[in-house]
């Protein structure tokens, strides 16, 4: 007979059994992705990806083809694309994080309708915005500019929802403490309430960097130059009807990774947190 202690045992070793698996089948693309990027295009159609590495069979000529072609397109593509990222994520983190604060720690005419409007918002498939948001660009003299790209979106929705659930579960006797010492509103919100924020702001850094990285339709529609793409609007531009560049369309999906890799392992301990936070509190 099992005893409770054995029981658990078991059921945890069974848990990450099942995690371990997951994490597996999740993986193995990527893994293949990996090998197929050191195989030049002939070779890998003519006798396929295998599960093993085989050192002789690989090259990183595929590497230096996508990093050096056309003039070194691919880097700035990679150029563009931090550059959207970091302003679009640091801007959507900043207004964002105000908005939801505000709705979240003051009560004010008119909070439940912009509780509303947020949500509403939220559910808007972003295909219905693209004629009037272009339209916009188009007026503003925006088009095939980096700002055409960031600034529809420069406001989240979903990082303003999480932030106010977030703020909703903090004591406001900090506010008020903060306020008896003499604290302006701005001062309690930047020297008080980021700090106890960090958690939150590490899971938004995540979900924006990967949402704003990936970022595919609206830049497509933005961006007319070619030397003006995203990554992912640069990768797509590689297969057409004419023909696919696999030699450096993999390689440049394999670099691409490289960033997203970095800013998860930069904000894990966070980014678990703050899930964990914004899903209990409020």
């Amino acid at each position: 007979m099992l005893t409770p202690a054995l029981r658990k045992k078991l059921l945890t070793t069974a848990n990450y059994a099942v995690l371990i698996l997951m994490a597996l089948v999740a993986l193995f693309p990527i893994y293949f992705m990996v090998i197929a990027s050191f195989k030049n295009s002939e070779d890998l159609f003519r006798n396929g990806i295998r599960m093993v590495f085989e050192f002789d069979n690989l090259t990183a000529a595929n590497y230096e083809y996508t990093l050096t072609t056309k003039d070194g397109i691919y880097l700035q593509w990679y150029w563009n694309s931090i550059v959207v990222l970091v302003a679009s994520t640091v801007c959507s983190l900043g207004l964002s994080s105000i908005c939801g604060y505000a709705i979240g720690a003051y009560d004010f005419k008119g909070k439940n309708f912009l509780f509303v409007l947020t949500m509403i918002v939220m559910m808007i498939p972003i295909e219905i915005l693209l004629i009037p948001l272009y339209k916009m660009i188009i007026n503003m003299q925006l088009i095939d500019t980096k700002t055409g790209s960031i600034l529809p979106f420069v406001v989240q929705p979903t990082a303003m929802f999480f932030f106010q659930q977030y703020v909703r579960g903090i004591d406001r006797g900090y506010m008020e403490a903060a306020r008896v010492d003499g604290c302006t509103e701005f001062g309690i919100f930047a020297r008080i309430m980021v700090p106890m924020m960090k958690p939150a702001f590490g899971a938004m850094i995540i979900l924006l960097a990967l949402r704003n990285w990936n970022a595919f339709l609206w830049p497509m529609i933005v961006f007319a130059s070619e030397s003006s793409y995203t990554l992912p609007v640069g990768l797509a531009s590689l297969i057409s009807s004419y023909g696919n560049n696999y030699d450096m369309l993999i390689p440049g999906a394999v670099l691409a990774f490289v960033p997203l890799v970095i800013i998860f392992l930069m904000n894990q301990n966070q980014f678990v947190e703050g899930l964990t936070a914004g899903g209990i509190k409020g």
